[in-house]
């Protein structure tokens, strides 16, 4: 489960990277701060399909709870599940969550500080990727979880029970527009390759005000 990411990267280059693939992009506001530390309940950037092109904004990241569930679900992983099922199959109501690195946990307490690991994961080049995401409207404003499969190797030896669906190039396009029978082929680990792990470092301070651009 990942429940912890961060996107340092600004708006001109999400325009410039993700535009390639999406087409133009609107943005509400001029820029974008840096997103050091994004968790759960946390708002983050997320791109949705416009007629032409796409348009970024903020939502909040976890899935509005239901039924028996108490808490807002931020990972999807039981694709079969009626839950999901008119999110997944509605291109509407997907998006894409701009990403620079995500954090998966060790699985024991360092021996210093008692806390369990962060590792941190992202791409060779440095450049942003997405993760496979769905929407929703609420009263309380839009909310966003997203999707997640078996790890690859790199990503299983620390968390082996799953990592993140990643996107880049035309995979953009095709999750945020293409019909589920081709989106779902999407839902797989990413070549680890084209990833690294980074260097250990302190824990993030994530406590920082954040803009709301699709607003409500």
């Amino acid at each position: 489960m990942c429940n912890l990411y961060r996107m340092t990267s600004n708006a001109d280059a999400i325009r410039q990277l993700f535009g390639a693939h999406v087409g133009s992009i609107e943005l509400t506001a001029t820029n974008l701060p840096a997103f050091d530390a994004i968790y759960p309940d946390y708002e983050g950037p997320v791109m949705i399909a416009r007629p032409a092109g796409a348009a970024l904004g903020m939502m909040r990241w976890g899935w509005p709870p239901f039924g028996e569930v108490k808490r807002p679900i931020t990972n999807v992983r039981n694709l079969q599940s009626p839950m999901w099922r008119s999110a997944l199959g509605d291109p509407r109501r997907r998006c894409l969550v701009p990403v620079t690195a995500f954090c998966e946990y060790g699985a024991q307490p360092d021996p210093e500080t008692k806390r369990k690991r962060q590792h941190w994961f992202a791409l060779r080049s440095g450049d942003p990727f997405a993760f496979a995401g769905i929407w929703r409207p609420t009263e309380e404003g839009a909310r966003y979880a997203f999707l997640t499969c078996e790890p690859n190797p790199m990503v299983g030896a620390v968390h082996p029970k799953a990592m993140p669906v990643m996107l880049t190039g035309d995979a953009l396009q095709i999750w945020l527009r293409a019909d589920w029978e081709e989106a779902r082929g999407l839902v797989q680990p990413f070549d680890e390759a084209l990833m690294h792990e980074l260097a250990p470092e302190a824990s993030p301070d994530a406590a920082m005000p954040q803009p709301r651009l699709f607003g409500g």
